[in-house]
């Protein structure tokens, strides 16, 4: 082993080892500052494995990469989800699927469903239920009942591939296994997309490189591992659709439409990517091949628990933008850059106006070899315009990142949690919202502007 490839190893050591110290500490509701400490120097150790592993040998990189990979999703296994209960609510609807029960029927708390409770998602007592990350359910008698799940008066919002993954989770777990099961799947899923970015990169003779971007980034052993989110299998299912769009054939354009239709059928969020995945196209026809079979999967993904349901199988949707303050602006953080310079009514129907500018942009100047360029541009304006609050949304940001190769997107990566865990210690997450989500939105414009003029005196010399 050289001296290069020693170094490179080192940090990605260092790196594990603050991801290890950092996952282990349960300060998000106690000690939100020192756990914002631990969150950037994981971040600043990612940097600097990163710039090692550009000075490895090529023969290395790729092992290298891996192992990280490997080492980095195993991190996120050392504790419960730390910073998200949805994991419990994935669990749940699982187990009522197994019983038969659709999950769009029934809230966690209702009476039909009880039998299925037990004591780990649903603690009884007073000394079980004071945690901050527990919800107080309905009960008879002096003993109070709660649940570790979120919003447990509400139906699932989580679209039927997600329920259908829920569902082969909870047939392949061991009884009592809890949580394990999860997060176990969520890092199998999170070395699917470094494998799967290995291969595009390969094929399209990039350097391999880019993808610790997302095998190494904090963000996967800790939102799509530790918290097992199911972003990330639809990150997974994003990549290998746009890898496949890529391609001049038709056909392979169509099954990357599939699979992308199947990415958004497991958290809508992917949906955001179609645009890149039309860079570029002028003819109707390679348009189609991939928007029809992305919406027909889609549409006939739900019809099974249709037929199944009685309720809506868009459960709390709704209710959830509502919540959330994406139709009003002045309800929370989002638009938090916006709202800086418009009044507020103005912040939705100037985001609109921004994107369908973005979006128009990558339809006629995007290149159709590369589509995840186009995805990034139009997913990375659109985080930062909305400023999201959850640092696991960012997950697909970080794969279309290792796709193009553009670091500067990964500030966008960074605000996530700089709102989510640190805006708990300034008491005002909007403030730090406008503050994260600025410099962000800052690093991307001044290094798009420091590499258009490299490339332009580079072509002056030529």
């Amino acid at each position: 082993m050289n001296l290069r490839t020693a170094l490179g190893l080192s940090a990605l050591a260092a790196l594990v080892a603050a991801l290890v110290w950092t996952i282990r500490y349960d300060g998000y509701f106690t000690d939100p500052a020192g756990l914002s400490w631990r969150y950037a120097a994981c971040w600043a150790l990612f940097a600097v494995a990163v710039l090692a592993l550009r000075r490895v040998p090529a023969a290395a990189v790729v092992p290298l990469v891996l192992a990280g990979a490997v080492a980095v999703a195993a991190a996120g296994l050392v504790a419960a989800p730390r910073t998200s209960t949805d994991s419990y609510r994935y669990a749940w609807d699982g187990r009522v699927q197994s019983a038969g029960i659709s999950p769009y029927d029934h809230a966690p708390q209702d009476a039909e469903p009880a039998r299925l409770r037990d004591p780990w998602l649903f603690p009884t007592g007073a000394a079980a239920c004071t945690g901050p990350d527990l919800a107080r359910i309905p009960y008879t008698g002096d003993t109070p009942h709660c649940t570790r799940i979120n919003r447990p008066a509400v139906h699932t919002i989580y679209p039927p591939v997600a329920e259908a993954y829920f569902l082969a989770v909870d047939r392949l777990s061991p009884e009592g296994a809890r949580h394990k099961p999860l997060q176990i799947g969520a890092g199998v899923l999170s070395l699917g997309v470094t494998g799967a970015l290995l291969l595009i990169l390969r094929r399209r003779g990039t350097d391999p490189r880019r993808a610790a971007y997302w095998a190494w980034c904090p963000a996967v052993p800790i939102e799509a591992v530790n918290n097992a989110h199911v972003d990330v299998l639809g990150v997974l299912l994003a990549v290998a659709g746009l890898g496949l769009v890529a391609a001049e054939r038709l056909g392979r354009r169509a099954a990357g439409g599939l699979v992308l239709g199947t990415a958004v059928a497991t958290k809508l969020m992917p949906a955001i990517v179609l645009p890149g995945a039309l860079s570029g196209v002028r003819r109707v026809r390679d348009a189609v091949a991939v928007l029809l079979p992305a919406a027909a999967f889609t549409a006939l993904a739900y019809v099974p628990y249709v037929l199944l349901s009685r309720g809506s199988v868009f459960g709390y949707l709704g209710g959830y933008v509502e919540e959330e303050g994406y139709e009003d602006a002045s309800a929370g953080s989002r638009y938090a850059l916006l709202r800086l310079v418009l009044p507020d009514d103005w912040a939705l129907p100037v985001l609109l106006a921004a994107m369908a500018g973005v979006c128009a942009y990558v339809l006629w100047r995007g290149d159709p070899r590369r589509p995840w360029s186009g995805a990034l541009l139009v997913t990375g304006w659109a985080f930062g315009l909305l400023t999201p609050g959850y640092s696991w949304y960012a997950l697909l940001l970080v794969a279309l990142v290792a796709l193009d190769g553009r670091w500067e997107w990964l500030g966008i990566a960074v605000a996530g949690p700089a709102v989510y865990v640190t805006g708990q210690v300034f008491g005002s997450r909007e403030a730090v919202s406008a503050t994260a989500y600025g410099l962000a939105v800052l690093l991307v414009l001044v290094v798009t502007a420091v590499r258009r003029r490299g490339l332009r005196t580079a072509d002056r010399r030529c």
